[in-house]
């Protein structure tokens, strides 16, 4: 039985003069793949991409997706890359990150570039059991409670920590102030997280301190008494009275 025309074209443009499937779909124009210092890299930098692009090599150790027009980073992103050791996101306008946008990268992500966006907050979970190296500089940050928290989970990139500055959101305290040392002054998440251990340990502290006290008073009152006791003149035993009859014998032999 003949196929009709229109399968028969659909078949050819499939399959190549060899016999065999075409090559996957070819990287975006302005990406490319390359060996630098032994590592399989994929390069989109400078390629007006407006999302994560698609035919990125599943072999890659590090992805360059800077300087483009980024504004999100969905769910799973890049879970079909299970060897990427670094990542950079920067100079994009990156305002949203998925809570699960480096899913499946917890074994082997290392480093990763968020810098020059537009990131006000980022979600916790979005960094959870990742052991990276990040660059979070030249955002305008919250300076909020997911910031705090996120800084407990990740190391910052040697140097980037001066550049992450509270931006116009923020409370009105805080614009224009690096955020790293605020962070180590003041608990942004309340007692509802980060906060509720340290408000358990500063109440657990100010009981003891408070028992502490009450045993002091204690003791210092019971050593003021025995002095005052042993201060004290010892009273004479009254004397014995003497009988009647004694007194009459005392009298005659006298």
């Amino acid at each position: 039985m003949l196929l009709p025309a229109g399968h028969l074209l659909s078949l050819l443009l499939v399959i190549g003069p060899g016999g065999t499937e075409s090559s996957p779909r070819a990287p975006p124009q302005g990406c490319y793949a390359a060996e630098e210092a032994g590592e399989r890299t994929f390069r989109c930098s400078q390629a007006g991409l407006s999302t994560v692009p698609t035919g990125i090599p599943n072999d890659t150790r590090k992805l360059y997706l800077d300087a483009n027009q980024l504004a999100s980073v969905p769910a799973g992103a890049f879970q079909h890359l299970p060897v990427l050791e670094e990542l950079d996101l920067s100079h994009n306008v990156l305002a949203h990150l998925s809570g699960a946008a480096f899913r499946g990268l917890a074994g082997t992500l290392r480093h990763l570039d968020l810098s020059a966006n537009r990131l006000a907050s980022v979600p916790v979970e979005a960094f959870v059991g990742l052991q990276i190296q990040v660059n979070l500089s030249a955002n305008p940050w919250h300076c909020d409670c997911a910031l705090q928290e996120v800084l407990r989970q990740v190391r910052l990139a040697p140097g980037t920590g001066t550049g992450i500055v509270c931006g116009p959101g923020a409370r009105p305290d805080l614009v224009g102030q690096e955020f790293l040392p605020l962070a180590g002054q003041e608990e942004l998440c309340g007692p509802g997280r980060g906060g509720a251990q340290r408000s358990t340990d500063v109440a657990l502290l100010v009981t003891m301190g408070g028992w502490l006290a009450l045993v002091g008073a204690y003791l210092a009152h019971y050593v003021w008494q025995n002095r005052e006791e042993t201060r004290r003149p010892l009273k004479q035993a009254p004397g014995l009275p003497v009988r009647s009859e004694d007194s009459s014998t005392l009298s005659t032999m006298v």
